[in-house]
This record gives structure tokens, C-alpha cells and sequence, in this order.
């Protein structure tokens, strides 16, 4: 296929976004290039990481084994750059250049994580807390504000450390509220006075769906793959809300008056688009987002989970009791979304017939194809995804309408490019952030409360069993040159973005 042009990329996934659109949306994208100034100006822009992926020093500074050390090191050949997972691109001890890196880029704001095993090193008050760590913190988001970034800090981003995880089974123990609890208040504490961000888990049902129902990257899954009638990530995500319950409590009960800060929770957020026109179909795609966004929403919302859930789940979807219902009903102040793509949903009654990552209870399948064979929008032709902005548009309309118009951070949006010759030259990405920074603007113009967009990823990060394949980065990390960070053209982009309305 003959390469696009980056503005002629654009200009083809805007014609099929705004085909597909209402006025008001298409309004919204008929820019090609958004402009930073028709945003308010105190709206979050920034660009993320998670500590497991980009800070390294896995056996230094004090900190303990978390349990993702554990499990790439076992089996490290399943994972591309398995090697380099222990050292990633040193963010540990090069914090002070990635920095500098992210004011050049011109951002207001950085989503990072503190490491639970980092600061605690087996996660307990009684195993001590690591000063080096704390330290660490300290001095990054010092740098940060220094600089004048706002640290938007997720205090658990999948990892936590693996002594919990081997004494207490992690999430699967309910105790382990208490020890988060603990480690919450230490970050509350320590960093609270200059740390006005907080989400306590980010995307609670991947671990849940993932590692609990279909099994992967966990030795000792439950045996449920081939009956599809799990119980264990129902277990799991019912002690991270009660985790979660428990932190945005304790903050707002200790802290919130006096450092003035929110807490929130960071959900994945694919949009989910009938298959067909079939009812069926249309019921599937609503009972993905029940299953989805209800199943965490719900009982922050409206106190328990979806009717829908409760039927179809039975006795292995868990019970609040009332105190826990109190607690968990409008534990938030925001909600992060995650968004990247779209897919259709189609009824499926076989469990067996289900995609690896859908969950078996909600008797829907999903599928990149719809019944006439089309993607939801075009594919791109380094990642092999499809781009369809619209979703991200539907899924902040749908979030407005059903959750009360919370506050709302698109917390990650980005693409890979696992298929590109030339990193440094990113045309998709640029296509791709400009294409969904204009959809947000839309929504926020039909009303819709968002409050900020990062971009993922700052740096070129460990993507879990990718590795460092997918090239997901602002900043290209040359791994043959001393881990040069090197800026792409989607990194010059958004700086210009931020600092000139750039026009090509």
C-alpha cells in the first residue's frame, strides 16, 4: 500500500470519523490539527508511564521483588526483551534527563507510578519502608513541579510486591486491603502536599480478566478455562473496589481539606459496536459495557453492580455488605480512561467460542470484523490496528449520560508501531493523537466534563510480552546507543501542539 503523507493520513481517518458522526461531533474534527488553545487552560496535558516499565534497578536501591520481577524472570523467554526487564531504559537513574526531556515536549503534566515495592519493599509497615525510595519520589516529583509538570501518580499500575502475592495469594486475600490501606497512607503522607492526582488501580479489570479468568502469566490459575464458570477475577475486583473504597476514604477523611487534591480510579476503556443490526447484537454490545464499565462504575455509582451481571454471574459474583456499599457509593472524583480502539461485540452463547481476553459470563464475543466485513475504521499499516476516534467520542457521550458527567482524564491514548522502518518518523502517531485530541474536544463541547489527555507513552516502554516492540514512545530509546532518548516526530508534534499550534 502507497504511504500516506501525515496530513493525508489524518485527512483519510477524519473523512470516515466525520462520515460516521453527528454534526456536532464533526465539528469538533474538521481540523486537522487541533489547536491547544481552544482548550481551557488549566485542561491536563501529558504523557505517561507506569514504574515496572521504564524504571529498572529491579535489584537496587532497596527496593523488593514485585511480582511482574517474578514472573518475566521465570519465564523470560515468552517475552520479547525479556533480558531487558530488570534494567528497562534506567528511567531510575536517568529520572532527572526524562524530565527535562518532558519539559521539552512542553507538558503540563506527567502520569507516573510509585512502586509499592519500591517504597515497602514486601508491602508491609512491619517490613519496613525503604528511605532510598521514598527518596526517589521525593526528588522526581520535586523535578517535576520544578519544572512545572504536575505529577498525575497511579499508586498501584499491576505490579505490587511479590512477597504479598506469595504469602497472602495478592488480591485473591481479602486482608490485603489492609496493607494497601497502609501503603496508601505512607503516599497520602509523604507526597500529598505536592501530589494533587492520585488513582488508586489502573485497569482493574484487565488484571481481573487476564491473569484471573483466562489464566495468563499466572502459575496457579483456576481451572476454569474450558467450563468458562470462573469465580477468582470476580474475587479479585471486588477486593481491588474495596481496596480502592478503603484509600479514597482514607484520603478524603485525613487529607483531601488539606492538600487539596482528587482520587480516582483508571479504567480500560475499549468501545464496544454491535456487531450487526440484530437486536442480539445490540444487547451483547451493551452487556460488554455492563461488563466493562458497570462492573467497576456500578457500585461506585449506584452501589452495587449491574442487574445484568448479578443474573448472568449468579453466586460467584461477590456481595457488598451494606457498610461496604456506603463506602464504595461515590468513593471518586474522576474517572481515567484508557482508550484505544474499538470493536464489535456479537451475542455468543458457546463459552467456548469466546476470544482469549473476553469474559465468558457476558455471552458476548468480540471481533474486529462486523457481519459485512468491515473494520471499524481504517487500519493502520504499522500496527494493524484500527483507527476509530468516533469510539472514543461514543464511550465519553455514554460515560456522561449513564455516570452522572463525572469528571473525567483520558489517561492513555496511543499506538504502536511494531511494523515501522524508521521509528523517528511516526506519521501514524501523529495521525493518531491529532485525530483524538480533536474527538475530545468535541465531547467536551457537547458537554462532557474531561479535564486532560496523556498520551501513551512518554518514553518507549517494556509493553509486557511485546517488550519494546511495539515502539509505543514520544521519545525513541536507542538501545544500541547508551539508551539515547531521541525525539519522533509525533514527540516534535506535540510540542508544537503544546507551545505553537503547529502547522505543517
Amino acid at each position: 500500500m502507497k504511504m500516506f503523507s501525515s496530513l493525508r493520513f489524518i485527512m483519510a481517518i477524519l473523512s470516515i470519523v466525520v462520515l460516521h458522526s453527528n454534526l456536532s461531533v464533526a465539528k469538533g474534527l474538521r481540523n486537522v490539527h487541533p489547536k491547544r488553545a481552544s482548550f481551557p487552560s488549566d485542561f491536563l496535558f501529558g504523557a505517561g508511564s507506569s514504574a515496572m516499565q521504564i524504571e529498572g534497578a529491579a535489584h537496587e536501591g532497596g527496593k523488593g521483588l514485585g511480582l511482574w520481577d517474578d514472573i518475566v524472570e521465570r519465564h523470560k523467554a515468552t517475552f520479547v526483551d525479556g533480558d531487558k526487564f530488570s534494567t528497562l531504559i534506567e528511567h531510575y537513574k536517568r529520572y532527572k534527563e526524562d524530565v527535562q526531556h518532558l519539559k521539552h515536549l512542553g507538558v503540563n503534566s506527567y502520569r507516573m507510578t510509585i512502586s509499592w515495592s519500591r517504597v515497602m519493599p514486601d508491602g508491609t509497615l512491619k517490613g519496613g519502608i525503604n528511605k532510598e525510595g521514598i527518596n526517589f519520589y521525593n526528588n522526581l516529583i520535586n523535578d517535576l513541579l520544578e519544572n512545572d509538570i504536575e505529577p498525575f501518580v497511579t499508586i498501584m499500575h499491576f505490579d505490587y510486591p511479590l512477597a504479598l502475592h506469595q504469602k497472602l495469594r495478592g488480591f485473591l486475600n481479602r486482608t490485603i486491603v489492609n496493607h494497601y490501606k497502609d501503603y496508601c497512607n505512607l503516599l497520602f503522607k509523604t507526597y500529598g502536599d505536592r501530589v494533587k492526582h492520585w488513582t488508586t488501580f489502573n485497569e482493574p479489570q484487565v488484571t481481573a480478566i487476564h491473569n484471573y479468568m483466562h489464566g495468563y502469566d499466572n502459575d496457579d490459575r483456576e481451572p476454569c478455562q474450558d467450563t468458562g464458570m470462573c469465580s477468582e477475577a470476580y474475587t479479585v475486583l471486588h477486593n481491588f473496589l474495596i481496596c480502592h473504597a478503603t484509600a479514597a476514604k482514607l484520603y478524603r477523611k485525613k487529607f483531601q481539606a488539606t492538600q487539596r487534591g482528587e482520587i480516582g480510579i483508571v479504567l480500560q476503556a475499549p468501545n464496544y459496536v454491535p456487531y450487526s443490526s440484530k437486536s442480539e447484537d445490540v444487547d451483547a454490545a451493551n452487556r460488554l459495557m455492563d461488563f466493562s464499565f458497570g462492573w467497576v462504575l456500578d457500585p461506585i455509582y449506584y452501589g452495587d453492580y449491574p442487574q445484568i451481571m448479578r443474573k448472568l454471574v449468579g453466586n460467584r459474583l461477590p456481595k457488598f455488605t451494606k457498610k461496604e456499599e456506603n463506602m464504595i457509593k461515590g468513593s471518586l472524583d474522576f474517572v481515567g480512561v484508557n482508550y484505544y480502539y474499538s470493536v464489535f461485540a456479537r451475542h455468543e452463547s458457546n463459552r467456548s467460542n469466546m476470544f482469549p481476553l473476553d469474559n465468558f459470563d457476558a455471552l458476548a464475543a468480540t471481533n474486529e470484523f462486523n457481519a459485512e466485513g468491515n473494520t471499524t475504521g481504517p487500519k493502520d499499516q504499522y500496527s494493524g490496528m484500527s483507527v476509530y476516534p468516533k469510539g472514543l467520542y461514543d464511550l465519553l457521550i455514554y460515560m456522561k449520560e449513564k455516570y452522572q458527567n463525572p469528571n473525567i482524564y483520558i489517561t492513555e491514548n496511543g499506538i504502536s508501531s511494531p511494523n515501522m522502518t524508521n521509528q523517528l518518523k511516526d506519521e501514524n502517531r501523529i495521525a493518531y493523537i491529532a485525530t483524538h485530541i480533536n474527538t475530545t474536544k468535541a465531547a467536551i463541547d457537547n458537554d462532557v466534563n474531561v479535564r486532560g489527555y496523556f498520551v501513551w507513552a512518554a518514553f518507549d516502554t517494556f509493553e509486557f510480552h511485546a517488550g519494546y516492540s511495539g515502539h509505543m514512545g514520544l521519545y525513541h530509546v536507542d538501545f544500541n546507543d547508551n539508551l539515547k532518548r531521541v525525539p519522533k516526530a509525533s514527540a516534535k508534534w506535540y510540542r508544537n501542539f503544546m507551545t505553537s499550534n503547529y502547522r505543517k
